[in-house]
């Protein structure tokens, strides 16, 4: 059964950083696509970073290109999100997600596409 499981959220100021991680159980994900979504309250989930394998290319949402970093570690079927400068419109759930699908390596913001997503973690940006 695959599984996965954020976590690193929290409660910051802006400006503050945060490391997500998203560990994958139940198969070995290193030629999927990987993807972070951010859901802020409200609002439809969105996307924000995807790589495919961890040494893939990077793709980024243009609202975080520069301040958000995603990277893999095959090893420990695990993926990253790293986050600076975080700004309040960054508030809301991140949910992590994978899919098999290569159209996703074109477009890595079709959500529908994604096969398994995590449970999210909560981000709070303080102003």
């Amino acid at each position: 059964q695959v599984q996965l499981v954020e976590s690193g959220g929290g409660l910051v100021q802006a400006g503050d950083s945060l490391r997500l991680s998203c560990a994958a159980s139940g198969r070995t994900f290193s030629s999927y696509t990987m993807a972070w979504f951010h859901q802020a309250p409200g609002n439809e989930r969105e996307f924000v970073a995807a790589i495919i394998g961890s040494g893939g290319t990077p793709y980024y949402a243009d609202s975080v290109k520069g301040r958000f970093a995603i990277s893999g570690d095959n090893a420990k079927n695990t993926v990253y999100l790293q986050m600076n400068s975080l700004k309040p419109e960054d508030t809301g759930v991140y949910y992590c997600a994978v899919g098999r699908s290569r159209r996703l390596a074109a477009a890595p913001e079709r959500h529908y596409e994604y096969d398994y997503w995590g449970q999210g973690t909560q981000v709070t940006v303080s102003s």
